[in-house]
């Protein structure tokens, strides 16, 4: 295995041992929750905005281990940024896991978000990183029913 792999995977099981942003969020301004029914991975994302801007974002529930790094390095990547930059990343990363991104090529645009690089090459796990992506959008879009990957 690679030494990129070989990091990527320690990063991984990084944020599935020590979750950031693994809490409720009282007062937050947009939640949606979001379900996996292949694998069971149930989340709800958690957003607090000021002037345009996702001020805050925490998530809670339970899956996976990539689910919920997935989820982990999400909410780390996207505090800060507008909706409109929270959609062009989730574009990039829906790319990355489905093989039409190479992870490699696009560092500055991926960060630590290039570690779930290899799920592309397990079809199965895609949706599993995807959840926490997909109910960020609903959040976003102030969706009420629940997200799923099916």
């Amino acid at each position: 295995m690679s030494d990129i792999s070989d990091l990527y995977r320690e990063v991984i099981l990084d944020h599935n041992k020590s979750p950031r942003n693994f809490r409720k969020m009282e007062g937050a301004d947009r939640s949606a929750e979001g379900y996996n029914p292949l694998c069971g991975d149930q989340i709800t994302v958690y957003l607090k905005m000021q002037d345009g801007v996702i001020k805050d974002i925490t998530f809670h529930g339970s899956g996976c281990a990539i689910s919920k790094a997935s989820a982990s390095i999400m909410t780390a990547s996207i505090k800060g940024k507008t909706p409109a930059e929270a959609e062009r990343l989730f574009d990039d990363v829906h790319k990355m896991l489905t093989g039409e991104l190479n992870a490699d090529a696009s560092p500055e645009r991926l960060g630590k978000l290039a570690a779930l690089s290899g799920v592309c090459n397990f079809p199965a796990r895609v949706k599993c990183a995807s959840l926490s992506w997909h109910t960020l959008r609903a959040a976003l879009q102030g969706g009420q029913a629940v997200t799923s990957t099916e």
